[in-house]
């Protein structure tokens, strides 16, 4: 059965090397039932050669080795080879009472460890904590001296690398979410701390993932829940957001200046601005970025547009001329550079804006039509937009030539297509003739380039069954089961 269990255990091994859990499982059967340290260090080193990212991994191999100390150490007492234990409990070895209070000495390293099968991963503060804890758990004495050997060699050895920054910045704070009662000055203290370790990181690591850690470390600040804000002295949760804030917008002014903005932060630091309701320092900011190195990032011109839309409506709903032509001038140079799936949200925020100017709506529509061209993958769901506004706007001659024009683009979707069927079958169902014809045109040119979809099929029969005569609905199921390869999802006309 040990034999049988051990070729399992390499197998499994053998197939998921990338797996920690693996690897800790067994060096746990090694060290907790075979009783081969050696052994379930190599397996542990090995695994850390694999899986060298894996926190959980290193953890576990740390805590492995602290409980293999202990016991060699406990082993000498009772033995009486050496006075006193390295716990910092300094009774005398012979003392009964001692040693049943410090059974835990022989627990297994993996007992607590719940998650080691691979399930969910603790966040990485939690996973920070428990590197330097580990110390804290086995009781070690010197354990202050063993704690700032390893952070100090974690400094040397990770001293680039802005996740180790980040994760001792982090842990600054880790004891105000351990202490139930803590002041308001202590807590700033500590967090005063963990801020000058970001600017420490800085100083060695000056790159925009540093920058963005920062930023999001005073975020989850802003964002913490009550509870999160009680914990650190403040009975108010809004005390600590202006603070916090300006300090996240010095962040964001450090890294504009060391050159370290990039498109995902620079969408922050203009958005801060936004949730401030500082609209205007925003727009000027979101206009120097544009103009900028990043004059060619997407995501901030689309922040940008938005923005100016925002402005020109921000005192009145009927914008000056002047100002309709600025921004529509400004949206159309940028549609222009980019493919209409890549901006659609903008898009329609555009047709909301320009929906009640004419002029402007026509020349969207326009500017439209002209990406849609280029573009196979977007503007579905943008043409029933479009065509709907128009129908309200122009009425439904106007609408047949716009979908007529969506329908000329090379390779028309089937979502336009079933926008345009939807129209004309609403006016078919009421009695229009024109309507009749037209949806009928639109099914034909739809199963001809989408002759495998069923649910198209299946419309069109519905479509006939309900407006049209017997004989062409039998017509169009008959020509269903001899195009469909799988007719499987069709359904017969007498279940409908």
């Amino acid at each position: 059965m040990k034999l049988f269990f051990v070729q399992v255990l390499v197998e499994a091994i053998g197939f998921h090397p990338k797996v920690p859990g693996l690897w800790i499982y067994a060096a746990a059967w090694e060290f907790d039932y075979n009783l081969n340290v050696v052994a379930a260090r190599a397996l542990m080193q090995t695994g850390l050669r694999v899986c060298s990212n894996s926190e959980d991994l290193w953890i576990e191999y740390l805590r492995m080795e602290l409980t293999y100390l202990n016991k060699l150490k406990t082993r000498k007492t009772f033995l009486g080879e050496e006075t006193g234990t390295l716990v910092c409990d300094h009774r005398e070895a012979e003392d009964i009472q001692w040693r049943e209070e410090n059974t835990d000495l022989f627990m297994p390293f993996n007992e607590e460890k719940e998650n080691a099968d691979g399930s969910d991963v603790p966040d990485k503060d939690d996973e920070s904590r428990k590197k330097v804890d580990a110390f804290r758990e086995q009781d070690l004495a010197h354990s202050e001296e063993l704690r700032k050997e390893i952070m100090d060699g974690m400094k040397r050895d990770f001293a680039k690398d802005p996740e180790y920054w980040d994760w001792l910045a982090r842990l600054q704070i880790h004891e105000v979410k351990k202490t139930k009662k803590i002041t308001k000055d202590d807590s700033l203290g500590l967090l005063n701390k963990a801020s000058k370790v970001y600017e420490d990181a800085l100083n060695i690591v000056p790159c925009p993932k540093m920058f963005s850690m920062y930023a999001k470390f005073w975020m989850d600040l802003i964002n913490s829940e009550d509870n999160d804000s009680q914990n650190f002295g403040f009975s108010n949760p809004s005390d600590h957001v202006v603070d916090f804030t300006s300090k996240l917008l010095k962040v964001y002014e450090k890294a504009n200046s060391m050159g370290c903005l990039t498109e995902d932060l620079s969408c922050q630091y203009v958005s801060l601005f936004l949730q401030l309701e500082r609209l205007e320092e925003a727009r000027e900011l979101a206009k120097k970025l544009c103009n900028k190195k990043l004059s060619g990032a997407v995501k901030i011109w689309v922040l940008r547009i938005s923005i100016e839309m925002k402005w020109i409506t921000r005192e009145s709903l009927s914008p000056s001329e002047e100002d309709l032509r600025s921004v529509f001038e400004l949206l159309r140079n940028f549609l222009a550079k980019v493919t209409v799936s890549e901006v659609e949200s903008l898009w329609a925020m555009a047709i909301k804006c320009f929906s009640n100017q004419k002029k402007y709506f026509d020349k969207l529509l326009r500017t439209f039509l002209s990406r849609l061209a280029g573009d196979k993958e977007g503007g579905l769901s943008l043409s029933s937009v479009f065509l709907n506004l128009v129908v309200q706007k122009d009425g439904i001659q106007r609408a047949r030539e716009t979908y007529k024009r969506f329908l000329g683009a090379p390779h028309p979707g089937l979502a336009i297509y079933r926008n345009c069927i939807e129209l004309e079958s609403n006016l078919a169902f009421v009695g229009d003739s024109e309507g009749l014809v037209n949806a009928r045109k639109l099914y034909e040119s739809a199963v001809s380039s989408y002759d495998q979809d069923v649910g198209l099929w299946q419309n069109y029969y519905s479509f006939e069954i309900k407006v049209g005569t017997s004989e062409k609905a039998n017509a169009v199921y008959w020509r269903v089961k001899k195009t469909l390869k799988d007719t499987t999802g069709l359904i017969a006309p007498q279940d409908l």
